[in-house]
């Protein structure tokens, strides 16, 4: 079978979404499929300071296309790029016909998936991700339409959990039963416990995207009033690192907090193996790739009762969940971590035996699998309008954010 995956985000853009889209591709290879990744990368200085920048690497396996968002890093002109994404799946079609076209977001990839497969007659599906949910679509009108077109109109949708779908469906109006749920995943092999010594002080991590959406501002702030012996790493880029850095300076966090930059992703599993405690306070989520990450390396996670975080997290079982904005009782769940070794311990090892059982890739890989056997050889539905109209919108602008 042939598949032409197509991602908004892959290395070296640092998202969860890249670490997803590895794996997978990962797990098909080695599954036999024929498979080419069509993805965009940023390639100016801001797109790749923020996130990461620069023609995606070399995939064993896998056939790699990188087309550089020259139309949104223009005046946020996504048209542009969607265009060429479509007439790109387009030629590499007619010199070997896909089986299958997979988007890894709505939009803009969605779309252009969307668009191709009405130009081919070849089946889809959309893997919906956080930013579908939480915030494309209420932006503008533009955004709004496409994606209800592809909600709608997609041969199927895959989506991490029931409550990501809730709140699509609540937004976008979605019917629930059109979404499949394919929940996130991890590489148990690479990201394993350390054992690390319970002795000294109590190390906290932050990792990931350093924006304000994923709670790292709240996080600073929440340290000011944690009690005990502590010591915090931030790992990672992001739109708020420079916000993030003057606001821990402005706190006092001293020496304290540690900024340790871009992290490549081979590196990854040992940050995890050298800190205790995972700091999360995310207001939302499609299915957080870092808490899975976290759980698999024996740490106690801290996050919040937040969409995305809920189908995976329980408050004292496997985790501990606080109000997203609730910078005090942040600080005290921290507190409650850092000076409870017991506590600690406890959640950990009921996250890890959890995460093993049930997120590994092995598992959810052969659950895409399945979707694909499913729509295989069938007709994909083309009855949707291809015109959009170009409206004002926040994120042409600050297209990074969208």
């Amino acid at each position: 079978m042939k598949i032409c995956f197509v991602s908004r985000r892959y290395f070296p853009a640092i998202s969860g979404m890249s670490i997803y889209a590895l794996n997978l591709l990962q797990q098909l290879a080695a599954a036999g499929y024929d498979l080419t990744m069509v993805s965009q990368y940023r390639g100016d200085a801001l797109g790749t300071r923020i996130y990461g920048g620069g023609p995606p690497p070399p995939v064993p396996g896998v056939k790699v296309i990188g087309l550089e968002q020259r139309g949104e890093q223009d005046g946020g002109d996504f048209e542009r790029d969607i265009a060429e994404l479509v007439e790109t799946i387009v030629a590499e079609h007619r010199r070997e016909p896909f089986d299958i076209l997979h988007a890894q977001y709505g939009y803009p990839t969605g779309w252009a998936v969307l668009l191709a497969s009405q130009r081919l007659g070849v089946p889809n599906l959309v893997s919906i991700q956080g930013g579908d949910g939480h915030w494309v679509g209420s932006c503008c009108e533009t955004h709004r339409l496409a994606m209800v077109r592809v909600l709608d109109h997609a041969g199927a949708l895959l989506i991490g959990g029931h409550s990501f779908a809730e709140e699509v469906r609540n937004r976008l109006g979605t019917p629930l039963d059109r979404f499949t749920i394919v929940p996130g995943a991890v590489d148990t092999d690479r990201f394993t416990p350390a054992g690390l010594t319970a002795n000294g002080p109590a190390k906290i991590l932050y990792h990931g995207r350093v924006d304000r959406r994923k709670g790292v501002l709240d996080f600073l702030k929440s340290l000011t009033a944690v009690a005990g012996d502590w010591q915090a790493t931030v790992s990672g880029i992001g739109p708020d690192l420079a916000d993030a850095q003057m606001l821990a300076e402005q706190l006092g966090l001293g020496e304290r907090v540690t900024f340790s930059g871009y992290a490549d992703y081979a590196d990854v599993p040992q940050i995890y193996r050298a800190h205790h405690i995972f700091a999360s306070p995310t207001y939302a989520e499609g299915f957080s790739n870092t808490i899975l990450e976290a759980m698999a390396s024996g740490l106690a996670v801290l996050s919040c009762r937040s969409v995305g975080v809920v189908d995976c997290l329980r408050d004292g079982d496997n985790g501990v969940l606080t109000e997203a904005g609730d910078v005090a009782g942040q600080a005290r769940a921290l507190t409650a971590l850092i000076n409870d070794r017991s506590l600690r311990a406890r959640l950990a090892d009921t996250a890890l035996a959890e995460c093993r059982h049930t997120y590994s890739w092995h598992a959810v890989g052969r659950r895409i699998m399945t979707v694909y056997d499913q729509l295989v050889g069938t007709q994909p539905d083309t009855a949707f309008d291809q015109d959009l109209p170009k409206t004002t919108c926040r994120f042409r602008s600050e297209p990074h954010l969208l």
